[in-house]
């Protein structure tokens, strides 16, 4: 039986690629769809997830969620404080400036419709009514279900898990001690990671290891179908991004790191040491967003399993036999 999932998301070009690969998959039930700010604005996020929902033809309700952090948006300073600011631009073989997440994505404009209602009441309306427990998917900030959960805390008893493309603990991104999903709204962090489900920690120590490469791209453009051509277009654009400003192990190679969380969903020996911690959310100064790893061997309660590792492998192979 198909595995149930809300998917919450600020597509950004590797959420893209996840929300093809949950659509497409035989293995999950998408119930939902929910945009949130992050890499883009709400405008731009939501515009781009209804883009992939029609490119694809699939009937999946999308619903607009929130603009801005719970807390943080009312300290501007907290935005700059620690991020690292890159002037360097990077342009393609005809002058064109590539971004990892493009403002629109490169498909039709979209002419199907988001939901009435917001993203923090359908989870409220879903979850309190729901007949059997669903997987909540959140790659991008936790802004959307912190909310729901200020609003009604009872919605967890209907949560089978809350799968997490955040944080990080050797690698980070957005700052010297943060990764951005986190960092971007670290009080929702807080609040969903605490909040008593089972809670699922996918960190770029994952992603990292997970990445698609240029030869995989070919693969994935071989396919010849809309999604394994779309994959790979997206897929280029991080490898020059990557290369310019974070280099992986591999040469010519990029994390895509949203689409890690529905591979786990499909096959979940794609991740591996994954370890039940305490992990904390810093606040403010050099700590903004850091996901913090309790080491004591006499750890506080336990919130959150945590993947270290992905295998590579696997996750392209999974990527080739969904998009195929």
């Amino acid at each position: 039986m198909a595995r149930k999932i809300i998917l919450d998301v600020d597509t950004g070009s590797d959420d893209a690629v996840a929300i093809m690969m949950a659509l497409l998959s035989n293995d999950i039930d998408v119930i939902g769809i929910c945009s949130v700010a992050g890499n883009q604005p709400i405008e731009n996020t939501t515009e781009n997830t209804l883009r992939v929902v029609q490119a694809l033809g699939k009937k999946v309700p999308v619903y607009r969620g929130a603009r801005e952090p719970l807390v943080k948006s009312m300290f501007p300073e907290r935005f700059i404080k620690g991020a690292k600011i890159v002037n360097d631009r990077i342009y393609d073989a005809d002058g064109k400036e590539i971004k990892i997440h493009r403002d629109y994505l490169d498909l039709p404009k979209a002419t199907i419709q988001e939901e009435s209602i917001c993203a923090a009441e359908f989870y409220l309306q879903y979850l309190r009514n729901a007949k059997e427990k669903v997987t909540l998917v959140l790659v991008g900030p936790l802004t959307n279900l912190a909310l729901a959960l200020m609003m009604d805390a009872r919605i967890v008893s209907n949560i089978e898990e809350i799968l997490i493309m955040g944080g990080g603990h050797h690698i980070t991104n957005s700052t010297s001690a943060a990764e951005f999903n986190i960092w971007y709204d670290p009080e929702a962090a807080y609040k969903v990671i605490n909040c008593g489900a089972k809670v699922t920690l996918v960190p770029l120590d994952a992603t990292h290891e997970a990445c698609v490469t240029e030869e995989d791209c070919k693969a994935l453009e071989q396919l010849g179908t809309l999604a394994g051509k779309f994959a790979c277009e997206l897929c280029r654009q991080r490898i020059l991004i990557h290369n310019a400003m974070q280099p992986l192990d591999i040469p010519d190679a990029a994390a895509v790191h949203d689409a890690l969380c529905i591979a786990y969903l499909i096959d979940p020996s794609v991740l591996s040491d994954i370890e039940h911690v305490h992990v904390d959310i810093g606040f403010y100064h050099r700590a903004e967003g850091q996901t913090i790893i309790d080491q004591r061997y006499y750890t506080e309660d336990k919130n959150c399993y945590f993947a270290y590792h992905a295998d590579r492998h696997k996750f392209v192979k999974l990527l080739m036999d969904t998009f195929r």
